[in-house]
C-alpha cells in the first residue's frame, strides 16, 4: 500500500490594526449615543456588544458614515485599541460588569484602563478599583447623567477611581460632556468609589426634586382646582426665575401635552412610580453614615407608597379625611406660597445631599471639590438648574462650608420663603393633601435651627430601660448612669454613638 500524501492546512491569523482611541461595550441607546458623541468630537471608537448582531446593525444604521469601527469579540476589540487601552463598559450594574472585567483582564497590559459608566453601587467601584490595581490595571467608575439626549450631545460626567487614569481620559471626557459658561461639566471627583457615590447622591437629589414638583402639582390640582393648562403656565413662569431647571421645564411641557384623542396624557398615567434603586442607596448611605437625608428618604418612601395602588384605592373608600378639600383664600397668593415652599424645600434637599457628600469624604478620605461637583451638575444632567450656580458660588466663597443653609445667599432665600412655606404645609395638612417632602424639609429646617431638641428625654429613657448612660449638658464627653427606680443596679451598658 503506497504512502498517502500529507496535505498541510493553512491557518489564517487575523491581525487588527490599533486604530481606536477608546472602546465602548454595551450598545443600548445610552451606549450608542455616547459613541456618536465621541465620534463627533474626533475620537475613533470601537463598538462592541455581547450580541454581535447589534454591532453590525449599529454600524449599518446609526453609525453609518462615521469613523466608528466594530468588533465581534473582546479579543478583536482589544487589538483595535491604541495604548494605553481605554475601555468603557455601559451595561447593567452588578454581575454583568464583573463578568466583562473578568473577561478583559487576561487580554490587557499594565496601565490599560477599564471605565464603568453604568449606575453601579459605589462599594462595587471601590472593590473593583482595588482589585484591578493589584493586577496593574487602572479603574474608573464614572457617573453619567443626562439621559439619551445628554449622552448624545453632552452629559454630565463624574469620574472617580485610580487617578493615574485621569490624564488618559480627560481629553475625551471633557470634550464630550456638557458645558456651563464654557466650562466642562466634568472633572476628577476622587478616589476609588467617589465618582459613583457622587452620581448616587445626584440621583437621590433628583428623587427629591421630582417629589417636590409633584407635591406642588398635587396642591394646585386638588386644593386650588386648577386645570392642566393653567398649571403648565405656572410652571413655565416659575422656569423664568430662581426655579429655572430642566425638571421644571419638562413638567410644564408634560402637563399641557395631549394625546391623539385630545386629552391630557399625564392624567391617564397610572399613579404608581417606579425606581431603579439609587435613591434607596442614598437613603441607606444617610443612615449608615448618620446623615439626615430626610427629604431624599421621604421621596423614596413616597414612591413605595404610590406603588400600593390597589390598597390605596380600597382605603380611599373606607378612611375618612377632612371635609373641606379646597383652599378658600386668595389663589394667586397661595400659588406664590407654593413656589416659595418648593424653592425652600429644594434648598434643604441639596443641603442634605452635600452633608452626605462631606460625611463620605471624611469616611473614605476623598478630597471632594464641592463647588466643582455643583458645576458638574450645572449642565447636561437631569437636575441641571440655575440654582446650582449659587451652590458653586457658596463653596467657592467658603470651601469649608458645613451646610448650605449657613451660606448668606441661601440663608436669606429661606428666610424670605419661610412664611409661604409654612402656610403651604399647614394648609396641606388641614386639607388632607400629603406633602411628605415639603413637610420633612420644614421639619429638618426647624430641627437644624434648634439649639435644643428633646433628645435629652430619649437619653433618659434609654438609660432607664437599658442603662445606656447619658451625658450632662455642662460636661459633654463624660457618661453617667442613674438607678431611676431604686431597684435597678448601678452597672451601665457599654456606651456607643448611633
Amino acid at each position: 500500500m503506497g504512502n498517502v500524501p500529507c496535505r498541510s492546512k493553512t491557518v489564517t491569523i487575523q491581525k487588527w490594526e490599533p486604530v481606536a482611541d477608546i472602546a465602548l461595550i454595551g450598545l443600548a441607546v445610552m451606549g450608542q449615543n455616547l459613541i456618536l458623541n465621541m465620534n463627533d468630537h474626533g475620537f475613533v471608537v470601537c463598538a462592541y456588544n455581547r450580541t454581535t448582531e447589534k454591532v453590525d446593525n449599529f454600524l449599518a444604521n446609526e453609525a453609518k458614515g462615521t469613523k466608528v469601527v466594530g468588533a465581534h469579540s473582546l479579543q478583536e476589540m482589544v487589538a483595535k485599541l491604541k495604548k494605553p487601552r481605554r475601555i468603557m463598559i455601559l451595561v447593567k450594574a452588578g454581575k454583568p460588569v464583573d463578568s466583562f472585567i473578568d473577561q478583559l483582564v487576561p487580554l490587557l497590559d499594565k496601565g490599560d484602563i477599564i471605565i464603568d459608566g453604568g449606575n453601579s453601587e459605589y462599594q462595587d467601584s471601590r472593590r473593583r478599583c482595588l482589585a484591578l490595581a493589584e493586577k496593574n490595571l487602572l479603574f474608573i467608575g464614572s457617573g453619567v447623567s443626562g439621559g439619551e439626549e445628554g449622552a448624545r450631545y453632552g452629559p454630565s460626567l463624574m469620574p472617580g477611581g485610580n487617578k493615574d487614569a485621569w490624564p488618559h481620559i480627560k481629553e475625551i471626557f471633557q470634550s464630550i460632556c456638557a458645558k456651563s459658561n464654557g466650562e466642562p461639566c466634568c472633572d476628577w471627583v476622587g478616589g476609588d468609589g467617589a465618582g459613583h457615590f457622587v452620581k448616587m447622591v445626584h440621583n437621590g437629589i433628583e428623587y427629591g426634586d421630582m417629589q417636590l414638583i409633584c407635591e406642588a402639582y398635587h396642591i394646585m390640582k386638588s386644593a386650588l382646582g386648577m386645570d392642566n393648562e393653567k398649571m403648565s403656565e405656572v410652571f413655565d413662569e416659575w422656569n423664568k426665575g430662581e426655579l429655572d431647571s430642566f425638571l421644571i421645564e419638562i413638567t410644564a411641557n408634560i402637563l399641557k401635552f395631549k394625546d391623539d384623542s385630545g386629552e391630557f396624557l399625564v392624567e391617564k398615567i397610572r399613579d404608581a412610580a417606579g425606581q431603579k434603586g439609587t435613591g434607596k442607596w442614598t437613603a441607606i448611605s444617610g443612615l449608615e453614615y448618620g446623615t439626615p437625608v430626610t427629604l431624599i428618604a421621604e421621596s423614596v418612601f413616597a414612591r413605595c407608597l404610590s406603588a400600593l395602588k390597589d390598597e390605596r384605592v380600597k382605603a380611599s373608600k373606607e378612611l375618612e379625611g377632612p371635609r373641606e378639600v379646597r383652599y378658600q383664600g386668595d389663589q394667586q397668593e397661595f400659588i406664590e406660597s407654593i413656589r416659595k415652599a418648593l424653592y425652600a424645600s429644594k434648598i434643604v434637599s441639596y443641603a442634605q445631599g452635600f452633608m452626605l457628600l462631606r460625611e463620605a469624604a471624611s469616611e473614605f478620605n476623598w478630597k471632594l471639590n464641592y463647588g466643582g461637583i455643583a458645576l458638574m451638575w450645572r449642565g447636561g444632567c437631569i437636575i441641571r438648574s440655575v440654582f446650582l450656580g449659587k451652590i458653586k458660588a457658596a463653596f467657592d466663597k467658603d470651601p469649608g462650608l458645613n451646610n448650605l443653609l449657613l451660606d448668606d445667599f441661601f440663608k436669606k432665600a429661606v428666610t424670605e420663603c419661610q412664611a409661604g412655606w409654612r402656610q403651604v404645609v399647614a394648609n396641606a395638612v388641614l386639607l388632607g393633601i400629603p406633602t411628605p417632602a415639603f413637610s420633612t424639609a420644614l421639619a429638618f429646617y426647624d430641627g437644624y435651627r434648634s439649639g435644643t431638641l428633646p433628645a435629652n428625654l430619649i437619653q433618659a429613657q434609654r438609660d432607664y430601660f437599658g442603662a445606656h448612660t447619658y451625658e450632662l449638658a455642662d460636661s459633654p464627653g463624660k457618661f453617667h448612669h442613674t438607678n431611676w427606680t431604686g431597684t435597678g443596679g448601678n452597672v451601665s451598658a457599654s456606651t456607643y454613638q448611633a
